[in-house]
């Protein structure tokens, strides 16, 4: 597998990418090769005096390069220009990746815990499965808050589709996932389908036959609120989900639950966008 590991050089990514438990984590799904990325914002000029951020930022890829390598990693540098979250997807695409990886910081004192922008707009835009690693908001020597990326699972589903891409995830993360928790979110306005319980059921034995331990919840109204409500209780790993199909418009990529979770969730985010178009 290969991964394209999104880094803007501060201490938060520093934090993510020199963790060896995510390192860890990461080989036993099966990645063997990196794309670390770092980009340079379009508004940010070459010809500033004193200012050669190519090389510096090459330097900081460098640096990481070594840690990655020493774990017994594959390894690419890019530095580039442009818009972040356009270009980390672009090189996803250029060079197959099967994985994004981007960290960010924890839950902000604001309300509505916002996360990073590029996080959040590669969470709205990615092109292929997308981790959200969060990462402590100390300002000097932060943490990983989690550090076993797929030890604890818990993976929402209204059973469509891409929910069904998501539940496929497990084929390998299987290899680093120990417990699992399936939800679902019954609408308050419609009847309870009678099948719900048996279909989570029958995912639930195909978790069990790969040895995770896993329970089922069902329950009822705000999908988002409910599923972050099991996250605080049983405070998995991560939390997996498929996002809808892209809207007409750019400002509404993601279904509003998987948007929701993405900023809202204490823990690290597993998004399964829809398959590439060719």
């Amino acid at each position: 597998m290969r991964v394209v590991y999104a880094t803007d050089l501060s201490a938060a990514s520093e934090a993510a990418i020199e963790n060896e438990t995510c390192l860890n984590c990461l080989g036993r799904i099966g990645v063997e090769t990196f794309h670390l990325v770092t980009v340079i914002p379009s508004n940010v000029h070459a010809g500033m005096p004193g200012m050669n951020f190519e090389e510096r930022r090459q330097r900081g890829l460098d640096r990481y390069r070594r840690v990655i390598e020493d774990a017994g990693f594959e390894v690419e540098t890019h530095v580039v220009r442009g818009t972040p979250h356009r270009r980390i997807n672009g090189i996803a695409e250029a060079v197959r990746a099967d994985l994004t990886l981007v960290g960010s910081r924890g839950q902000s004192p604001l309300e509505n815990r916002v996360i990073g922008s590029t996080a959040r707009n590669l969470a709205r835009t990615t092109v292929v499965p997308l981790v959200v690693n969060r990462v402590e908001r100390a300002d000097d020597d932060p943490e990983v808050l989690r550090e076993h990326l797929f030890q604890r699972i818990l993976y929402a589903t209204d059973f469509s589709e891409n929910a069904e891409r998501a539940f496929d995830a497990f084929s390998y993360l299987r290899h680093a996932t120990e417990e699992a928790t399936l939800v679902h979110v019954e609408s308050p306005k419609e009847p309870p389908a009678a099948d719900t319980r048996e279909e989570l059921a029958d995912l639930a034995d195909t978790l069990e036959q790969w040895d995770i331990e896993t329970e089922t919840r069902v329950g009822q109204g705000d999908p988002a609120d409910e599923i972050l409500a099991v996250e605080d209780e049983v405070t998995p790993s991560t939390v997996l989900l498929g996002s809808r199909g892209q809207s007409r418009l750019r400002r509404l990529l993601l279904g509003s639950v998987s948007e929701e979770i993405v900023a809202r969730a204490a823990g690290n985010v597993f998004l399964v966008p829809p398959p590439r178009t060719a």
